[in-house]
């Protein structure tokens, strides 16, 4: 009997304690949690209500229409040119943003002369305003500007970069390289820091070559580091907007209007708020979308 009363009296002190813990759990998490209602949650799910309505925040109010909003969407020929150049750019932006800051990454992770004053001017352009970075961009892409003289020096008749259907997506997607590279390589750095340099040794003892050695223990080494730069790349390109606010404006002929800045064109110059909403609920399921993609494919490779 004493020994059933003690055993009953320790599994109700775990209990009490554990509802303890779980109270200070919530307690602590509590101001976080609202405000991810607050800021998060809650705009979602108005964004989705609001897109089944039409209208505007003026004394005519809104009203409920249902799915007409997305018929539309999937009527529009001009919003499949969007999704058209939003998965192009996507596409040919996430790339080489892995790439090439991996490469750098491996590179600078290595004893060469000036390693950290290169670390510091590959990273500059993650600090620099994309307004102001595109600002640049607009001038030095313009007709009369650097690129063009310096094509000159060649016999190279200018080129209309961003007035051209096909060379202003291009010059969009440079720029979105040029501001995602530092960041990426600073995250690959990172990462590098945890393979431990004894599989290094041991693989150059068994006589393996440089390739075979990124291939057989970087790349796997980095694999957790390659799910959080691919996720957070994609989801700097699907919501870019800046740049083609400054440089392009969606033009020439609708060929660099990307998803976000059609919601915007629809929600502030039309001020069809229902509709874009509608456009952006469908640019949110992308995103996710995207996402558990590449969390289920990397997760099952794992």
């Amino acid at each position: 009997m004493d020994t059933n009363y003690t055993t009953n009296t320790h599994r109700n002190n775990q209990s009490h304690i554990l509802d303890n813990d779980t109270l200070a759990a919530w307690i602590f998490l509590s101001p976080a949690l609202i405000l991810l209602g607050l800021f998060i949650i809650f705009p979602i799910i108005y964004l989705f209500i609001l897109s089944f309505t039409t209208g505007s925040f003026t004394s005519a109010g809104t009203y409920w229409v249902g799915l007409k909003n997305y018929a539309r969407l999937i009527l529009n020929p001009d919003f499949w040119q969007v999704i058209g150049n939003t998965f192009y750019f996507t596409f040919f932006t996430v790339i080489p943003s892995l790439i090439i800051p991996l490469g750098l990454a491996v590179l600078l992770n290595k004893n060469i002369p000036m390693r950290g004053i290169l670390r510091t001017t590959y990273f500059l352009p993650s600090i620099v305003s994309l307004v102001a970075a595109g600002l640049g961009f607009r001038w030095i892409f313009q007709t009369d500007g650097p690129i063009n003289s310096f094509l000159n020096m060649f016999g190279i008749v200018p080129i209309s970069w961003l007035g051209d259907t096909f060379w202003a997506m291009p010059v969009l997607i440079i720029l979105s390289i040029w501001k995602q590279l530092g960041f990426n390589m600073v995250v690959f750095l990172a990462g590098l820091q945890t393979i431990p340099s004894s599989r290094y040794e041991a693989a150059e003892l068994d006589g393996a070559k440089p390739w075979q050695q990124f291939w057989h223990i970087t790349l796997p080494g980095l694999r957790p580091t390659l799910v959080f730069v691919i996720v957070t790349t994609i989801i700097f390109t699907l919501r870019s907007f800046e740049q083609v606010y400054v440089m392009t404006g969606g033009g020439p002929l609708n060929s660099t209007n990307l998803l976000v800045f059609y919601v915007y064109q629809e929600a502030f110059a039309q001020f069809d708020f229902g509709y874009a909403a509608a456009a952006a609920t469908v640019l949110l399921g992308i995103t996710l979308v995207l996402v558990y993609l590449q969390l289920r494919t990397w997760t099952e490779d794992s």
